[in-house]
């Protein structure tokens, strides 16, 4: 019988030996120094050896009882051999299973079927920065308590929202691992009511028309990028959503009908929806083919041309000219149109709401489709831009009759 004294004596020599102690366990000593515990068996008459690990990580007494549980296996019928190669398969498919592989995964999915490519960013975001303390782990593994701390560390730094979005992506990731066989249960589900309630905070914007005008000037002054400027003067222009001003493409623009044809997949609402671009807008994207025309997007990023602007590229010079988040934003261009066009302008609110592609309904119950007083909303756009001018070269501004629908 081996103890830990004797153990501890056994020197290497020019050739692996090895020493017993009971029922098969035995130490083998190698010519490198390293002691490593071995299991001897027959399976079908036949005999074998299994290895159990290495001493001294492994003590002698969990040496012996890795050597029962071995022994148990033997009488049972098994083969150590198949036992130990389906438990590295197993290892394996565990660690190739990690959260952040199940989640990329299920985006990637959600992308074929749809789902806005603002969206997936977010999504890819989401999981591989503030959910990176999880990314590697089996996502078989991850517990709701695990689960929290991530979303805790999001609480402290002030992005409760994001925490609370971060959490229903990770219940869909669960659900996707459960239905694809590679998780039991959904922990995201446990932490319902876990996390402090958002605060609910609108889009910031400026609608006052002198203010307007201040803003149209620094934006006509701002020296960066040409891509970046171009953005900003479309953005009140078109007032679409940031995500889809950005991720527009020349393919869907017709510079000689003057219009921006939006597909579904783009789209919050998921139905196509019809742009008409004013004469300003079209001379801001004539100027801007030149640079830009021989790639995809209308407005790519600075590193590549494959890729679109970032989402905080229009937020970003907002801030640099001198609006902070609770001033104005990028999204805050909508909210100026929908007000100024109603309460300025006078336009009819259904055309505004249809122009902002918002879920407009006929007398019927009927959804409005993409052409939809199409030449209403044409006029419209053009007097919105030539407004936009007249405040931009501060003219005095003339309050129109309200509009008749």
């Amino acid at each position: 019988m081996l103890t830990d004294t004797k153990l501890r004596t056994l020197k290497p020599r020019e050739k692996v030996y090895r020493v017993a102690d009971a029922n098969g366990l035995c130490i083998e000593v190698r010519p490198t120094g390293a002691k490593l515990w071995r299991y001897r068996y027959r399976h079908a008459g036949k005999p074998s050896m299994a290895a159990l690990g290495e001493y001294p990580t492994m003590s002698l007494a969990e040496a012996r009882s890795e050597r029962d549980q071995a022994r148990a296996q033997v009488k049972e019928g098994l083969n150590l051999a198949h036992v130990a190669k389906a438990e590295r398969a197993a290892r394996m498919e565990r660690a190739s299973n990690t959260f952040a592989s199940v989640a990329l995964e299920f985006l990637a999915k959600r992308e074929k079927e749809g789902m806005g490519m603002d969206s997936v960013e977010r999504g890819r975001r989401l999981i591989e920065k503030d959910l990176a303390s999880i990314c590697n782990l089996p996502v078989a593994e991850v517990s709701a308590t695990i689960l929290l701390a991530a979303l805790r560390k999001m609480e402290k730094r002030g992005i409760v929202e994001s925490a609370h979005r971060a959490r229903g992506l990770a219940g869909q990731v669960f659900r996707y691992a459960i239905a694809t066989g590679r998780a039991e249960r959904n922990p995201a589900a446990d932490l319902i009511g876990a996390l402090e309630r958002p605060k609910t905070k609108h889009f910031a914007s400026i609608i006052l028309p002198s203010k307007i005008g201040e803003l149209l000037r620094s934006i006509y002054n701002y020296q960066g990028s040409l891509v970046t400027i171009a953005a900003l003067k479309l953005a009140p222009m078109v007032f679409v959503r940031p995500g889809e001003l950005r991720y527009a493409e020349w393919s869907e623009i017709n510079l000689d009908k003057a219009v921006w044809d939006i597909p579904a997949e783009k789209m919050k609402m998921k139905q196509p929806h019809l742009v008409p671009l004013s004469d300003q807008a079209v001379s801001i994207l004539h100027e801007l083919h030149l640079l830009t025309g021989g790639g995809k997007y209308v407005f790519p990023g600075v590193r590549s041309m494959r890729r679109p602007i970032s989402e905080n590229t229009v937020n970003a010079a907002l801030r640099y000219m001198g609006y902070d988040s609770d001033t104005m934003t990028g999204h805050g261009f909508r909210a100026m149109a929908r007000t100024v066009l109603d309460e300025e302008l006078g336009f009819p609110v259904d055309h505004i709401e249809h122009q902002l592609a918002h879920a407009v309904k006929d007398a019927n119950g009927r959804a409005y489709n993409r052409t939809s007083h199409l030449p209403a909303r044409r006029k419209m756009m053009q007097a919105w831009a030539d407004f936009l001018d007249s405040l931009r070269v501060g003219a005095k501004v003339i309050q129109l009759e309200r509009q008749s629908a």
